[in-house]
């Protein structure tokens, strides 16, 4: 599977040697890291993917996307889903971006892209969901196109769906 372009990012599926890599927090040949790059969330990420290659073989469309600068083809982020889509259609999402690339509308630009390939691969919907207090997060999922749809004593849950 090729990289997805938008507007201002490259969303890099990611391979095995690369998550090793953000595992281990030290970059690859030729990798470009931003400062910050990875964060405990991409760790975590990384990790998951490399369980699920390990138990059932590359996931991918439905892996993890590392979220590269188009200008200089730093990572600055991910975003992915946490498996396949179950036996509704359903998949569940996540994204990350470092600090320093935050509040300029990347993790919505990467999201909708994402959006956009889920819908196009076959997924029926999407959820996300972000603690209570995380407006910035609440406002990166509106703004990709999915709405609230609950919440609970700590986070808030988000969805599109397609008929």
């Amino acid at each position: 599977m090729g990289d997805l372009a938008t507007e201002r990012l490259v969303l890099h599926p990611m391979t095995v040697g690369e998550a090793e890599a953000v595992v281990a927090g030290a970059p690859g040949d030729g990798a470009r890291w931003a400062p910050g790059y990875p964060d405990d969330g991409d760790v975590l990420a990384a990790g998951r993917f490399l369980d699920t290659c390990a138990a059932t073989g590359d996931p991918h469309p439905f892996g993890n996307y590392e979220i590269r600068l188009r200008e200089d083809g730093r990572a600055v982020g991910g975003v992915g889903f946490h498996g396949p889509p179950d036996e509704t259609g359903g998949v569940t999402v996540g994204y990350g971006l470092v600090s320093s690339a935050r509040g300029r509308g990347y993790a919505s630009e990467a999201l909708r892209e994402l959006l956009r390939l889920a819908r196009a691969r076959g997924a029926a919907r999407v959820r996300g969901d972000a603690d209570l207090d995380n407006l910035a997060s609440h406002h990166v999922m509106t703004a990709a196109g999915m709405r609230p749809v609950g919440h609970d004593t700590r986070v808030r849950y988000f969805e599109i769906a397609w008929e």
